[in-house]
C-alpha cells in the first residue's frame, strides 16, 4: 500500500519551496528532506513542520540517503546552479559527478520508486538518472517544459487579457535555449492564433509570435539574474507533476520523458505532451507539428545528443 512517501533530494531554494507546495497541497503522507548540508535540510524540515496545524497531516523530516527507504516518488533538485549569465548547458558537467553518486544509492533504498529530476540541465540529468538508476524508462523523467509550458500561457494571458487556464499551448523540446512553441495547435477558445487575432485582438504585429518565445527561453535568465535563483514557479509545476501521478489522473503534461523513435528521434530526453499517472509516463502524445515545428524539434534532440555523446557518463 503507498503511503504517498516523497524523498527530495536537494534542500535548497528549489527543493524547500517544492516541499512547501506539496505541503501545501496535501499531497504528501511523508516527506524526507535530503541535503549534502545537514543542517539546512534539519531547519527547512522544521519551518515546515511547525505549520502543522494549517495542513493536512503529514510528516516532514530531514535525513539522509538512507531515510529515503521505500519511497513512493524521489523527486531530485540537486546540484549546482546556473549563475548569473551562466546557461543550464554550462553546469552539465558539474552535476554529472554528483548524480553518478547518489542516484544508484536511491534507486538501490527504493526499487519501486518513480524518479523526477528537476535539477539542470534537466534533460540530460534525466537521461543521467535513467542510466544509472537501471530503472524502467516509464519511472524515469524530468519536469521538461511544464514550467516553460505556463510561463509561454502566462505571456499569451498577458498580451491578450485572456485568463491562462483558457489558453491550450505548449513549449517542447530542450528545458532551455533550443525550446520552442508549437504555435500550429495553439488555442484561445478554440481558435488558432491567427482566427483570435483576426477576430479579436490587435495585439498580433509582425513577429509577435518570435518576441514571446523569446521571452520564454530568457525568462529564468532574467530571474536570476535579478535575484539570483527561480523557485516559486518551478515548485508549483512540481507540485502540478506530483498531484498527477498520486491522483492517477492520466493528465498531459509536456515532461522530459525518453524518446524511442518518436518523430525520428531516439534516446535522448526531451519534451513532448505525455500522458503521467501514477505508474508513471503512460504515453509520448504524437501531437501534430508544422514541417518547422518538427525540425526545430529534431535540432533540439541534436543539441542534447551531442552534448550526451560529450559528457562523461562511463
Amino acid at each position: 500500500m503507498k503511503t504517498n512517501k516523497i524523498s527530495i533530494i536537494g534542500a535548497g531554494f528549489v527543493g524547500s519551496t517544492s516541499a512547501f507546495a506539496i505541503m501545501d497541497a496535501g499531497l504528501a503522507g511523508e516527506i524526507v528532506l535530503v541535503d549534502v548540508n545537514a543542517e539546512k535540510a534539519i531547519a527547512e524540515a522544521m519551518d515546515l513542520s511547525q505549520g502543522a496545524a494549517f495542513v493536512k497531516s503529514v510528516t516532514i523530516k530531514a535525513g539522509t540517503i538512507e531515510d529515503t527507504a521505500d519511497s513512493d516518488l524521489i523527486i531530485i533538485t540537486a546540484g549546482i546552479g546556473p549563475k548569473p549569465g551562466e546557461t543550464r548547458l554550462e553546469i552539465l558537467n558539474k552535476n554529472i559527478p554528483i548524480f553518478k553518486d547518489i542516484v544508484p544509492q536511491l534507486a538501490a533504498k527504493s526499487p519501486d520508486s518513480l524518479f523526477l529530476v528537476v535539477s539542470n540541465p534537466v534533460d540530460i540529468l534525466t537521461y543521467v538518472t535513467y542510466k544509472y538508476s537501471g530503472f524502467p524508462a516509464h519511472r524515469v523523467f524530468g519536469s521538461g517544459t511544464v514550467l516553460d509550458t505556463s510561463r509561454f500561457k502566462s505571456i499569451l494571458s498577458q498580451r491578450f487579457s485572456v485568463d491562462a487556464r483558457n489558453i491550450h499551448a505548449y513549449i517542447i523540446g530542450e528545458h532551455g535555449d533550443s525550446e520552442l512553441a508549437t504555435w500550429e495547435t495553439t488555442k484561445i477558445a478554440g481558435m488558432s492564433i491567427p482566427e483570435f487575432c483576426d477576430q479579436l485582438s490587435d495585439r498580433c504585429e509582425l513577429g509577435f509570435q518570435d518576441h514571446i518565445l523569446d521571452q520564454v527561453r530568457h525568462a529564468a535568465y532574467e530571474i536570476i539574474n535579478r535575484k539570483g535563483y527561480t523557485n516559486y514557479a518551478v515548485a508549483l509545476s512540481v507540485r502540478r507533476i506530483v498531484e498527477a501521478i498520486f491522483g492517477n489522473e492520466h493528465a498531459i503534461l509536456t515532461l522530459s520523458s525518453l524518446f524511442t523513435g518518436e518523430e525520428g528521434i531516439k534516446d535522448v530526453y526531451l519534451s513532448m505532451p505525455c500522458i503521467i499517472g501514477s505508474e508513471g509516463i503512460r504515453q509520448i502524445l504524437p501531437i501534430p507539428l508544422g514541417t518547422s515545428e518538427l525540425s526545430a524539434l529534431q535540432h533540439s534532440a541534436s543539441v542534447l545528443k551531442k552534448l550526451i555523446e560529450e559528457a562523461p557518463l562511463d
